[in-house]
């Protein structure tokens, strides 16, 4: 398998991960507070993260670093979009806080050309602006109707998510230049850890033991999820998977239906044309052009 293929691989196999990561917060969000939400998902995502340097012998060796404030950046940065995103579950159902994140992308590949000087190819555009029109059919016909306040705060906290996102995926990008995959990871999961902790004294509540359990699953999905990303990210040019995370629309639209019953509009059909198109373009056109006999 190419590095290429194997990054898009585990883009995918990310996103059914966080998938998985944000029915539990979801779940997590009608009874604990945002803060202990952040702390148990990054505490206990250090379990699977530090496994993995055991496994790869880098442990704890690998977790030397040779740009301390590239991480602490990153970390701050990834921090407070996962606040700001955990938020965003508990004022919108699953299918449309996940919708706002995939503005993201288009910001990774605006950001990745300007401070990465990466190639955006005219491929990848078109499957980035595919996916941006599906988002649109998605979104503009809940917008047109009563916005609820609640609805309003949902709205403007994933956009700034969907900001720091791309800042922090970006930054990723530049750290796997030099830093361990597992590092970067690791890292970013001590340091939320560390604020979600922080958050206590603002008032944690008594979890029972299915709340507990919720909780503890979504450090592992969490942890799991960040190697896969990391790592993909170190494969492959982080415009050429931006396309990727419109899929991501899928495990969310599953998680909505299968666990809060939350059934997808009209407008959903519609859009999917346009996310699946735009990921596949990518994926296969580029793979035609690399097997054409020269």
């Amino acid at each position: 398998m190419s590095n290429d293929n194997l990054a898009i691989v585990l883009r995918v196999v990310s996103g059914l991960l966080f998938a998985g990561m944000i029915a539990c917060v979801k779940l997590a969000s009608s009874s604990a507070p945002t803060g202990q939400i952040v702390f148990y998902r990054s505490a206990f995502a250090l379990l699977p993260l530090v496994a993995f340097l055991v496994v790869t012998r880098e442990f704890p060796s690998g977790l030397y670093t040779k740009k301390p404030l590239g991480h602490l950046l990153r970390c701050l940065t990834g921090c407070v979009a996962m606040f700001c995103s955990f938020a965003t579950l508990s004022y919108l159902p699953v299918a449309e806080a996940t919708i706002l994140s995939y503005l993201s992308p288009v910001l990774v590949a605006i950001l990745a050309g300007v401070f990465l000087k990466e190639n955006v190819t005219i491929v990848r555009w078109v499957g980035i602006a595919c996916g941006i029109v599906g988002t649109l059919v998605l979104i503009v016909p809940q917008l047109t109707g009563e916005v609820t306040e609640g609805y309003a705060t949902g709205v403007l906290l994933g956009i700034l998510t969907a900001i720091l996102t791309a800042f922090a995926i970006i930054q990723i990008r530049n750290l796997t230049k030099t830093e361990n995959a597992g590092a970067i990871a690791f890292y970013f999961a001590l340091v939320c850890t560390i604020a979600g902790l922080a958050t206590a004294p603002f008032g944690w509540v008594q979890t029972s033991p299915t709340e507990f359990a919720i909780l503890v699953g979504a450090g592992i999905f969490g942890g799991f999820a960040h190697i896969a990303v990391t790592i993909s990210f170190k494969h492959a040019e982080a415009s050429k998977l931006a396309p990727f995370d419109y899929l991501s629309l899928i495990w969310a639209v599953g998680v909505g239906l299968l666990v809060f019953n939350e059934l997808p509009g009209a407008s959903f059909y519609f859009a999917l044309p346009f996310i699946l198109g735009g990921a596949m373009l990518v994926a296969f056109r580029e793979s035609f052009r690399r097997h054409m006999p020269r």
